[in-house]
């Protein structure tokens, strides 16, 4: 691939085969994490007009935990031994902040997170969901606040990025996503200052991604096999 020609965007193609990669990677660095999965679609999304296999990647129910004095821990659900150690911290890469031990004052949130290819933006997108343990919706403002603070901090500085509601493409449903916008120029920039291979592009993407979100990735899986 020529990176001086090349506008930092991927086909529906490209997209497939780097999502595929991305899970693969995902599975073999984050053992004690659940698997992206891809999710296909029975239906087409707006302005899609390649026919290629649809579907998203698809990351689910990964709760954070926050206290009334405003400490966070994470765990995923089922996975009691993220959850449960007690007077332990440790860092997980794939976590959404640093896990911490117990707290009778904890509320747990849940989030959903999906990588989904935008056809109008030819970039993917994240786009993800809040809910708390009794199932109701989070909105924006409320969602934002349960972020870690570097998440606003970044946020707040970013500018290629902010976070939108609209709705999903695929489920029909009001969810939160952070704007593509930006996302051709610095994929640009990322593969002209290091060089990849396209398969790669949704790893290098979502190490840029994630941290914004507060999920980050080890760096192992930027390594080419």
């Amino acid at each position: 691939m020529d990176e001086s020609a090349w506008d930092g965007t991927l086909s529906a193609s490209e997209f497939s085969a780097s999502a595929q990669a991305f899970a693969e990677k995902w599975k073999l660095n984050n053992p004690a994490y659940p698997p992206w999965t891809w999710v296909k679609s029975l239906k087409v999304p707006i302005f899609a007009t390649i026919k290629v296999e649809e579907g998203y990647l698809s990351l689910e129910n990964v709760c954070i935990v926050k206290s009334n004095d405003d400490e966070v821990a994470s765990c995923v659900e089922g996975e009691a031994s993220l959850c449960d150690k007690e007077d332990e911290e440790s860092t997980d890469s794939a976590t959404l902040v640093q896990t911490s031990s117990g707290n009778d004052n904890a509320q747990p949130y849940y989030f959903d997170f999906h990588i989904i290819y935008s056809a109008s933006f030819r970039v993917p997108v994240l786009y993800f969901r809040a809910y708390c343990s009794d199932g109701r919706s989070l909105g924006l403002n409320e969602i934002e606040s349960v972020l870690p603070a570097n998440s606003a901090k970044v946020l707040l500085e970013s500018k290629w990025t902010f976070i939108t509601q609209e709705e999903h493409p695929y489920l029909n449903r009001p969810w939160c996503k952070l704007h593509p916008c930006g996302s051709s120029d610095w994929m640009k920039l990322l593969f002209q200052a290091v060089e990849q291979a396209m398969e790669l592009y949704l790893v290098s993407w979502f190490s840029v991604v994630g941290p914004v979100i507060g999920l980050s990735i080890p760096i192992q899986m930027l390594k080419e096999p």
